[in-house]
Formats: structure tokens, sequence, C-alpha cells
């Protein structure tokens, strides 16, 4: 391949293409190691990755700020002052993050050019800082581009007032009325975080109800939660168009139509390999553009797993978590520094939360999940409203919830847990490491726990199973 005199050419050890939690702590790890390290970065705006920039943290920092509006606090100016301290910190998380790598050595950080393989551990960057492109060959490559939400293939979908999960955090003017397409995740934590901001929201589900891989019994606690703070939940309403007519939005559904001030898209999010090329590596990609990985995040190139090759985080196509995104790096780490022994077929009861209010966290089998499989079940559940020797949610003023575990009748072994309650994203670690070490629902049960906490329902809850 001839180069014009603006191209530098480069040779690396480890090639890490985008910043996200794993190929940031690879580069990191590495390079203090002594291994020479090229970081591609697309975008300034996305030094750390999606978690600390438009993920994750800014998300929760907004959930935070929503939960401390008063009535009387005026909706859009609040909404404002929230944003201004979500930018801030996110302005300190990129300057963190750069100090992480820019003293190392080693470590070579390229911000700002788009990477595109060309070949086998082979990738040309264009549109960057000086030089104009930069060819980089390496001897190992870690992809690591994360995911982006998913389009609405709707008419009026791309309209200046629809949002996805990155814009709706800066949208302006504050919406008085926000409606919401989706009912996963990331579409109940911003319905959930805007009706406290003091938007009028509809949720819009396609299904016949939300959370449809839930217990209904779990689904219909969250949203009666949702609804009590205003929340309407519209099902059998999937989206035939989005009309804009200047003063306001209509999305035309087969449920009804529903007005807005502005549309949050929040349906999913898809691998990001879209112009990177990965035909000219050979690398292999699956239905919904996913890298293909084994359970040591090879990826496959030209048929076989390949040696030196790896895609981790959201790009591989596993669990969408930042959590996890770490222990891929774990993963890779242990080969490229010879320590091996990791493996995805290691993850056992890895626990997830939705951080509405209350936040969901869920880990393992549901009652549903259990019973398909054929396993000789209990379940132990209450609503938290009358778990009498729980009195922080009311101490907190969110009763909200219901605490539903599922065990094991024959061994008294915890199959799996949902937490809608106040503090779930702590005790769904606790349930998620008895799963891991063996505790029983006994041992769980006849714990001694702070007082008062949430953890104190396992005394209540463990305690008699349904009828």
């Amino acid at each position: 391949m001839s180069e014009s005199p603006e191209t530098e050419v480069l040779h690396t050890e480890i090639l890490v293409v985008g910043w996200g939690k794993a190929g940031k702590t690879l580069a990191g790890a590495l390079g203090r190691a002594g291994r020479s390290v090229t970081l591609v970065e697309r975008s300034a705006d996305m030094v750390g990755g999606t978690c600390i920039n438009i993920g994750c943290v800014p998300t929760k920092a907004l959930v935070h700020s929503a939960q401390g509006r008063r009535e009387e606090d005026e909706a859009s100016a609040y909404f404002r002052a929230a944003v201004d301290r979500r930018d801030s910190l996110i302005d300190r998380l990129n300057e963190a993050n750069r100090a992480m790598l820019e003293p190392v050595d080693q470590v070579r950080l390229v911000v700002g050019g788009t990477a595109e393989f060309t070949g086998p551990r082979r990738v040309r960057v264009t549109g960057g800082p000086e030089p104009e492109e930069l060819e980089i060959t390496a001897d190992s490559v870690i992809i690591n581009t994360g995911a982006v939400p998913r389009r609405l293939d709707v008419p009026g979908a791309d309209g200046p007032r629809v949002h996805d999960s990155t814009t709706i955090q800066h949208v302006d003017p504050f919406p008085e009325r926000l409606a919401i397409v989706g009912a996963g995740p990331v579409a109940l934590e911003f319905a959930s975080m805007f009706a406290r901001f003091g938007s009028e929201v509809t949720l819009l589900e396609r299904g016949e109800r939300i959370l449809r891989r839930e217990d209904e019994d779990v689904a219909a606690s969250v949203r009666q939660a949702l609804e009590d703070e205003g929340v309407r939940v519209l099902t059998g309403a999937e989206p035939t168009a989005i009309e804009d007519d200047g003063d306001s939005m209509t999305v035309r559904t087969g449920a009804g139509d529903v007005t807005a001030d502005a549309v949050l898209v929040a349906v999913g999010r898809v691998p990001a390999t879209a112009g990177l090329g990965l035909d000219a590596a050979g690398i292999e990609v699956g239905e919904r553009g996913e890298v293909v990985v084994d359970d040591l995040l090879r990826a496959r190139v030209d048929g076989s797993w390949a040696e030196g090759v790896w895609a981790v985080g959201d790009v591989n196509g596993g669990p969408q978590q930042t959590y996890v995104s770490y222990d891929d790096y774990r993963i890779v780490l242990s080969q490229l520094d010879g320590s091996g022994g990791r493996s995805r077929a290691d993850r056992v009861a890895v626990p997830t939360t939705v951080f509405m209010t209350p936040p969901l966290g869920r880990v393992g089998l549901s009652e549903t999940e259990a019973l398909e499989a054929g396993r000789r079940i209990e379940v132990y559940a209450k609503e938290v409203a009358k778990i009498a020797v729980m009195p922080r949610p009311k101490t907190l003023g969110e009763t909200h919830g219901l605490v539903k575990v599922v065990v094991d009748a024959d061994t008294d072994l915890v199959l799996g847990a949902a937490l809608h309650t106040v503090d779930a994203q702590e005790l769904v670690n606790l349930v998620a490491l008895a799963m891991r070490t063996g505790t029983t629902r006994r041992q769980l049960l006849d714990g001694i726990w702070t007082h008062p906490s949430t953890t104190e329902a396992l005394n209540e809850v463990l305690a008699l199973p349904r009828g």
C-alpha cells in the first residue's frame, strides 16, 4: 500500500480501538508493564468511554437530582441546574481519565480520528489531529468501540425533537410533555427521572406489558411505582409515525395518538461496528452487528478464533454493563500477561439494576424461568410497604416495591431474586454473592444485618414461602 507524504506509519504491540472501560484499563495496565500501546478514540467527547460521558454516571447524576426536586421548584430551571451539575461532573471525570493514561510513556493516545481496518491487525486513522493519516500495524488488536442507540424506523423518527438517550440529557427547552418509545431499562430510568423533574411522561410499550422478561408481579410493582409518579403507561402502542407541526409532536400508535413536546426513542442499543471495515480484516460479525467472540473474547477471523484479536465491552454483543466490560478486561489481560485462567464461562450470578425510583435489582432466574427449567422451587415475596422489620424505605418516604427471592426447594440455595426497593443496587450484590458462594436461604434469613438497612428485609421475607 502506498502512503502519501502526510501519512505516518506506526507499529505498536497493542492497538486498542475505543476508550471504553475494558480498553482503557487494558491500555493502562499493559503500558505500565512496558508494552507499547496505541489507543485510538474517534471522539474527544468520549474520552473515558460511554459510562462516564453519556451512560451510567451522567444519567444517575440526573436521577439523583430529580429525586431531590421539590414541588415548588420550577421544572425547567431545576432541570437546567441539574444538567450543569452533570456536565461539571463529567468534565472532571474526563480529566481524570486522561490523567490515568497520559503520564504512561508507553501509551500513545490518538483522539479525534476515525479508525478503519485495512487488513489483519492493520488500521488507518483519518480525520484527526496531525498527522492527517496514520497507518497502524499491531501485534495484538482490541476492539472496544461500544454500542450506539438503536434507531426507530418510522416516518418522522429523525426529527429535531426526537431524541435518543444521549441527546435527551441536554434537551432544550425542557419538555412539559415527554413521550418515551420503549419500556426497557433505559426507558424506565428516563421515565421515572423526567416525571420527577416535572414532565408529563407517557411510556409507549408495543407489547402487552412492560418488562416482558420479568415475572408479572414484578412488572406490576414497577408499573405501579411509575404510575404513582404520574407516568402514563400505554401498552400495545407500537409507533407507526412521528409528526411535528412546530407547536407539538404527535406519536401515532395502534393504541391511539400521543401528543408531546419531545420524544425519546429508547428501544435498545446496537454494537458500534458500522464503518470499522471489519470485512477487510476478516473479522466476523453477528446478526446485530456484534463482533463474534468465544469465551476468551477472541474474535472469529477468517473462520477461526484469532490469537491476538479480541473484542471487549458492548461491541461483542454481551451484557451492556460497565462492570461486565471490566471483567472483559480481566479475561483479555490474563491472556496477554500469561496468567491465563479467566473466561466468560466463569461468570455466575451477574446482577443488574434499573435505576428508576425505587431501583429494580435483578440476579439469576425469575420464578417463570425456574419453572420453565423444571426446577422445584419455593418463592419468597413481600411488598416493601408490608415488611415490618425494614423501616428504611419508610424513613426515606419511598415504600413502593417488592422483594422476591426464588429458592431451590431441595437444596435451599437461592436461584434468583427481583428486588424492587430503595438500595436495590446494593442489596442485589449481596444476593449475587450468596448465589456464588452457596449461601443458603436459611443463612440469609438468620443473618445479623445493620439497622435500619434494606438488607433487613431478608430477616422477614425469607421466613415463609408464598402460599
